[in-house]
Order: structure tokens, then sequence, then C-alpha cells
């Protein structure tokens, strides 16, 4: 809809044109910069190439409609701007962390799919982290991976600079790297705090300073970091999560504020319970208490995480949000039930699965 009002306005110019020829050079600049997302230039460019040939005809045919020697001029004149345009605006270049499964794959492999260069962070899944890529460039994308600690600075500099060495430049990053350490607060171990901590708040800290250096340059991006909505309730057992997830959601609201004279986006999503190999390995009746407290009756899925993000990074009709948390979840019921292995509550808008042993897998609670 966009494309064909812009295609109209640029018609409504030519024929003004045919009045006030002086104006002839007027169209160029206002055509390009109505059309073009800051973020995604190439995939619009392309979008109002095709809508004006297809709503103007041919640049022949046009012409020869119009018999004055201007106008000829000036369509050949927007013609060559739509030209142009693409090859200054590349594709965007996408940073995603914990990218190698559950959420994090499912957002990599969506902005691929959608024309990004994207880089796939993995901390040790370098195999998962490969068939991303793959998949990637399967659909006519470029991809590549990085493994690294988010939670060092040094690996997080690397990680950076390796994305603008091999692409020019950082125009989104997506913080969705993340690790669970869960017991009670009177049983948890420094440690278990320190490396929660470390990665989910600290690693989000470390890659928004690096990644904000090469967006502020250019006064564009977008960032989305990946929280939970045990930040926003709290969860037996997972104190050290819980304030993590929270600082990323201060630290959100606040960068958003920091960043927004630069035309940065900072914005935060918050997932429920989302389907992951952690949920495969319930038990058929637990699984069955588990959707009977759900409205939909089913669990999320990562695909939908990934299309909020989506939407959040790439989309021009989310460049006015900025320090938003979107919660996503299905549900306002409590309740708990303790199996050997697994602890699954649900507080308010939230579902939780715990596994003391588990890493982080995309399973944000």
């Amino acid at each position: 809809m966009a494309s064909s009002s812009v295609a109209g306005s640029a018609i409504a110019a030519l024929k003004s044109a045919v009045t006030s020829p002086q104006h002839s050079g007027d169209l160029k600049t206002p055509l390009i910069r109505n059309n073009f997302s800051p973020i995604c230039g190439r995939l619009r460019s392309i979008q109002l190439q095709h809508s004006f040939n297809s709503n103007c005809g041919p640049r022949s045919s046009f012409a020869s409609s119009v018999p004055h020697a201007g106008v000829k001029a000036q369509v050949a004149t927007v013609e060559q701007a739509s030209i142009e345009a693409p090859q200054d605006l590349e594709a965007p270049v996408v940073v995603v962390t914990g990218a190698s499964r559950g959420i994090g794959r499912a957002i990599a492999l969506a902005l691929g799919k959608a024309g990004c260069k994207v880089l796939v962070n993995y901390a040790r899944s370098s195999k998962e982290a490969e068939e991303v890529c793959k998949e990637i460039e399967t659909c006519g994308g470029q991809a590549l991976t990085f493994g690294g600690d988010v939670s060092k600075e040094a690996d997080v500099e690397a990680m950076i600079k390796t994305a603008v060495d091999a692409w020019g430049t950082v125009d989104i990053l997506i913080n969705n790297a993340g690790i669970t350490r869960d017991g009670l607060l009177m049983r948890m171990k420094t440690s278990q705090w320190q490396e929660v901590i470390d990665l989910n708040l600290t690693g989000v800290y470390l890659c928004i300073q690096a990644a904000a250096k090469i967006m502020m340059k250019k006064k564009k991006g977008r960032i989305i970091n990946i929280a939970s909505v045990v930040g926003l309730v709290g969860n037996v057992g997972q104190a050290n999560y819980s304030a993590a997830k929270a600082g990323v959601i201060g630290l959100t609201k606040s960068v958003a504020k920091e960043y927004a004279s630069r035309n940065i986006n900072v914005n935060a999503v918050a997932p429920g319970f989302i389907a992951s190999d952690m949920t495969a390995k319930l038990g058929g009746d637990i699984e069955k208490k588990i959707l009977e407290t759900i409205p939909l009756g089913r669990y999320g899925q990562p695909e939908e995480i990934a299309g909020l993000v989506e939407f959040l990074a790439l989309n021009p009709a989310a460049s006015y949000i900025t320090g938003q948390v979107f919660k996503y979840s299905s549900s306002n019921h409590h309740f708990v039930t303790i199996n050997s292995r697994f602890a699954i509550t649900f507080t308010f808008t939230m579902y939780e699965l715990l596994d003391d042993n588990s890493g982080h897998a995309g399973v944000h609670h």
C-alpha cells in the first residue's frame, strides 16, 4: 500500500512538472527518502522499483504517453535513482547471541530468511551453529558463526569486529544468550549466582556497549534483548535468573532513553513457557496438567518469539517503539507440581520449567 501511494505521488509530481518544468529536479530526493527504511533499505527498494514499474509501466511506454520533454527527463532521473539506491543500502547486518538452539536459532533463521546478514554466536554448540548458517545460506542469505563467551569483554569485542570485518557494520543486535543455575537461595552457591549474572546480565551490557559504538556513528540501529517474565514476577528457585532478567529489563529501559537521540531503538521480549528439548522430556501426566492451565492449550513456539523479534528488528512500523517490554505468555494461573528432577511452576503470567543441571537452551520462563 505504501509503495502504491508513493508511486501515485510520483505521477502527481510528474503531472505538475508539465506546467512547472523548472522544478523537474525536485523529485529524486523525496522519492528515495520517503521509501527506504533506515534498517531494511534494500528490501524496500526492491518493492519500490516493482511498484513504480507496475503502476507506471515501462520507461518507454510511459514516456511516450507524455509529450513534454522535461517529463521524459524526470522519468529517467527517477528510474536511475531507484536503480542506484540499493547499491548504497546494504542488507541489514545482525548479531544474534546464543543462536545455535531454541529461541536464538529461530530468530537467526527468521532474520536470515528475511534477507539479513547474520552472525550466529554460540558458546559450545558449534555443530548446531553451522547448521543454522547452512539453512540461512540455502535460502539465499549470508551467515557466519562465532564461538565466544559474551560474559567476556574480549570475546564480545572480537565478535563485533568479526561482523564489521565481514560486512562493514552492525545494524541489529539480538541479546539472547543465557544460562540457568537453579536452586533455592538458602542453598545457592556464590558461583551459581555469579555465573548467571555474568552471562545473562553483564553479557547483555557488554554486547550493547560494543554494538552501539557502531550504531551511534551511523545514527541508526535496533537492539532487542530477550528477557523473561521471571524478571517481572520472580520465581521460586531462580533468585539469580530472576535478578538477571529483571536487570535486563531495567537496562533496556535506561539504554533506550540514552540512545534515542541517536535513532537507536532498544526493546525487550519477555517470553513465558516456550517449547524446547526440556519440555519434550516431560511425562504425559505433567504435560497434561500444564496444558490445562494454558487457555490456548499449547506451549509457545520459538518461531512465534522470532516473529515478534523480526517485527521489532526490521519493520518500519516499529521505528517509534523503544524502551518497551513485550510479555509473551498465555496464563494467569498459579500451579505448582514437583517431580524428582523437574520443578514446574506457574505464577501469574508465567510458565516455568526448572532443571537444576541444565544450561540455557532457548527456554525463557
